[in-house]
């Protein structure tokens, strides 16, 4: 599904809520069974590392790491076995092969944003959620990245929500809605 509106229009802030990054002022928000207000701290942190899969408007990559150490991080947070041939599948998928030793600070933007979506899909999540994945990258790897999040989500049976403002990406998923500016 798409969440397609202008810049403003409360795109991210719903994802942080149906991530649980935020809490809602009323009312409850259910993700795949769980009422996410039933859920603290840790709690809700093993419930999000296990389920979600998340690509961040701005990355979030830990510059310390590598970007092969970012993209495992997923695997770590989430307790699943490390997979390495996952990882060089979706290195491989996302072309980002040669790029696993090198520091987030090393890449340009596009790569950070393809090591993102790398991160998010790595642990098998139910519900992968992406804020704005295309918004970095040229045509070809926006159709590229976008295919690769649809096929994933479809693979492992996970749901796809997508929040942009990118006109490119209408059309591509199953459901579409759009948000509105607050006049």
């Amino acid at each position: 599904m798409a969440v397609i509106g202008p810049s403003g229009c409360g795109k991210t802030t719903l994802l942080h809520l149906l991530a649980g990054l935020i809490r809602p002022r009323s009312g409850v928000i259910r993700i795949l069974g769980q009422d996410l207000s039933q859920l603290r701290g840790g709690h809700l942190d093993h419930f999000r590392g296990q389920r979600i899969g998340l690509v961040f408007q701005r990355f979030h990559l830990l510059p310390a790491l590598t970007v092969y150490e970012n993209v495992l991080l997923a695997q770590r947070l989430a307790r699943v076995p490390i997979d390495p041939a996952r990882v060089e599948a979706l290195f491989d998928r996302l072309n980002l092969a040669g790029l696993e030793r090198h520091k987030p600070s090393m890449l340009s933007q596009g790569q950070a944003q393809r090591v993102a979506i790398a991160r998010a899909l790595v642990h098998g999540p139910e519900l992968v959620m992406a804020d704005e994945p295309t918004s970095a990258l040229d045509d070809d790897h926006a159709t590229e990245a976008l295919a690769l999040l649809r096929q994933s989500a479809q693979a492992v049976g996970a749901a796809l929500l997508v929040v942009t403002h990118d006109q490119r990406v209408h059309g591509r998923l199953e459901r579409e809605f759009e948000m509105a500016a607050q006049r």
